[in-house]
């Protein structure tokens, strides 16, 4: 009889290879996913505060950027001005970055962007994870140039 197969040893020997591997990757996993998770929020704040300036600059007016824990809204005419609503806002104007219990956002005080784009005054935005305490920088320079750190 010529049988072909593999024997119980054999595969108890596979599976406990691969169960080691997973225990040594999952945490790393894990890092990468809380980190991946921080950056994609500091970007798509970056993103929104983008979004002010160019309003600003195309309605040729002046755009407060105010946050409110995850949430962003975009005013003309100044901080007491109007709310702007567009694509991704909901009925309120409220544009919100991520969730609330993963990530925090502090800033330093509203950054108000000017006709031709300049941001008075300028500004940071801080990217918390409340978990592992990691941050990420959004800066807004006077000249109106928004970069993630």
């Amino acid at each position: 009889m010529n049988a072909r197969g593999f024997t119980l040893a054999e595969l108890m020997v596979v599976v406990g290879i691969g169960g080691v591997l997973a225990g040594l990757v999952a945490p790393t996993l894990s890092s990468y996913a809380r980190t991946s998770a921080l950056q994609a929020a500091a970007r798509e704040l970056a993103t929104v505060i983008n979004l002010g300036r160019q309003i600003a600059i195309s309605q040729n007016t002046t755009v407060c950027v105010e946050v409110t824990g995850t949430n962003i809204r975009l005013r003309t005419r100044g901080c007491a001005g109007t709310i702007w609503t567009g694509p991704g806002t909901d009925r309120a104007g409220v544009i919100r970055i991520s969730d609330p219990s993963a990530l925090h956002i502090s800033t330093t005080s509203n950054v108000v962007f000017t006709n031709l784009g300049a941001a008075s005054p300028a500004g940071t935005y801080t990217v918390t994870n409340p978990v592992n305490h990691a941050m990420r920088t959004v800066v807004v320079a006077a000249t109106g140039r928004v970069s993630v750190r």
